[in-house]
């Protein structure tokens, strides 16, 4: 048993490059090159209001930036306050977001967000972490994206499936769970660049630093350490 584990665990090893066993790539280099080439990175989610936006992040859970924008185009014309998304039954807002997936699960929780919105923030949105992880179906993630695109409060990093995928291969953590890559991350960056920074990873992550990551056309590639990597297997 003791071997079989050893195998699985150096068949994983196998397939991710040790970007560990490299110094990190320079953060001021990185972000940098990262502004040049992604100088228009921001929140793809499109929205008006920080409400608008903390509808928008919770349905983009499991689904496409693309795909909750398509949706929300109809759905804010329909809900514009938080009293709208309680007026009609929980089946009439589910088919709304049908299409953004897990939408029972997504239609309660943002009936409940909306709900403590109301009775307990006078209607608006919250503009602290603390108040905000206590809407329904709002966890670190959401929190940081409204705070800083909505309120430009730079309380902490968004990590998202790119900035996990992006930011270990660049050497800025060693860690899987996105809390413990959001404090390495939080450690790592200069405070002013909080907001702007996840922007720019999922920006890359989406066009080159992909799953297959495309490293020989990455201008990162001679900073990179898993890209020195990748290129050399």
């Amino acid at each position: 048993m003791e071997q079989l584990k050893k195998k699985k665990q150096s068949k994983k090893a196998r397939g991710k490059p040790a970007a560990s066993a490299r110094p990190p790539a320079p953060v001021k280099e990185t972000l940098k090159r990262l502004e040049k080439h992604y100088p228009d990175a921001t929140v793809t989610l499109d929205h008006k209001s920080p409400l608008e936006l903390l509808v928008a992040t919770i349905l983009s859970a499991q689904c496409t930036d693309e795909r909750v924008n398509i949706v929300t185009k109809s759905l804010f014309k329909k809900y514009r306050h938080p009293e709208d998304y309680l007026a009609v039954p929980q089946s009439e807002l589910e088919q709304d977001i049908r299409q953004t997936g897990f939408f029972h699960n997504k239609a309660k929780s943002i009936r409940g967000a909306m709900q403590t919105i109301i009775e307990r923030y006078d209607g608006k949105v919250p503009d602290t972490m603390e108040e905000l992880l206590t809407l329904p179906g709002v966890a670190r993630k959401t929190a940081n994206v409204v705070l800083g695109n909505a309120f430009g409060k730079a309380v902490g990093v968004v990590v998202d499936t790119h900035v996990r995928r992006v930011a270990p291969r660049l050497g800025w953590t060693h860690e899987e769970k996105p809390e413990k890559i959001e404090h390495d991350l939080m450690e790592l960056l200069p405070r002013e660049n909080w907001i702007q920074t996840p922007h720019l990873l999922i920006a890359h992550g989406r066009k080159l630093c992909k799953p297959k990551p495309l490293c020989a056309e990455c201008f990162l590639k001679d900073i990179c350490p898993a890209a020195i990597i990748y290129l050399k297997a």
